[in-house]
């Protein structure tokens, strides 16, 4: 089975060789790329970058190039404060992105254009780890706190910068996605914890992905592709 491992923010791309260690990466044109053994199984772990545009198009380069048989995201996500904890684990069920304006026609048809059900059926239950599957928002921006009631009434626990778009683009292409996104950080209606504090997100994400690449295995070996 042939596994890759898109991977978004340059700071959880950091996270990720620290814990890996590399011998030798290769070059993308979105970014650096290598492959490890984990459990005995080779998985190659591919920067995608951060944003909408790098991670649908670095999505779409591992289809055509890779061919994997499991396309991963593992990475970080800022959780609604009193609906997720820090640390929660979300397997991602359902995508949508907040950010588009429409402004010369009937904006109704837009949210679902860019919407995305990620088929988890082939994921059998009992999960390995505990996880929280919900719907997280995506935007090329943090999360700004005013938007957390709307996003809330929307269905969305937590938001991030690229999983709507990862998303998009495999459901366009009929590839099996597993996003397992992590809450870093919490914001509220009144701010976020992380904002103005790059520090306190670069040590969380640190253990953050430690842990997720630790489960990734486990996840794995659930899978019958």
């Amino acid at each position: 089975m042939k596994v890759v491992v898109l991977i978004s923010a340059n700071t959880e791309w950091g996270a990720v060789k620290d814990v890996l260690s590399p011998n030798k990466t290769q070059d993308s044109p979105y970014g650096e790329c290598f492959s490890t053994m984990l459990n005995g199984m080779e998985y190659t772990f591919f920067h995608a970058g951060w944003g909408k545009a790098a991670s649908a198009g670095a999505t779409q380069y591992v289809i055509d190039h890779f061919s994997p048989n499991l396309a991963v995201n593992l990475g970080t996500c800022g959780g609604f404060k009193g609906v997720v904890e820090l640390d929660d684990v979300i397997l991602v069920e359902r995508t949508f992105m907040y950010d588009i304006v429409e402004l010369m026609g009937d904006f109704g048809a837009v949210p679902d254009y860019y919407a995305s059900n990620l088929d988890l059926s082939w994921l059998p239950e009992p999960y390995p780890y505990r996880v929280r599957r919900g719907t997280l928002a995506s935007a090329d921006s943090d999360l700004p706190p005013e938007r957390i009631l709307q996003l809330k009434e929307q269905g969305a626990i937590a938001a991030d910068w690229e999983s709507a778009a990862l998303a998009w683009v495999a459901q366009k292409n009929g590839a099996r996605l597993l996003i397992l996104r992590a809450v870093s950080d919490l914001v509220s209606e009144e701010g976020g914890e992380a904002y103005d504090n790059i520090a306190l997100f670069k040590e969380r994400t640190k253990g953050i992905m430690r842990c997720l690449i630790e489960q990734l295995p486990g996840w794995v070996a659930r899978i019958d592709l």
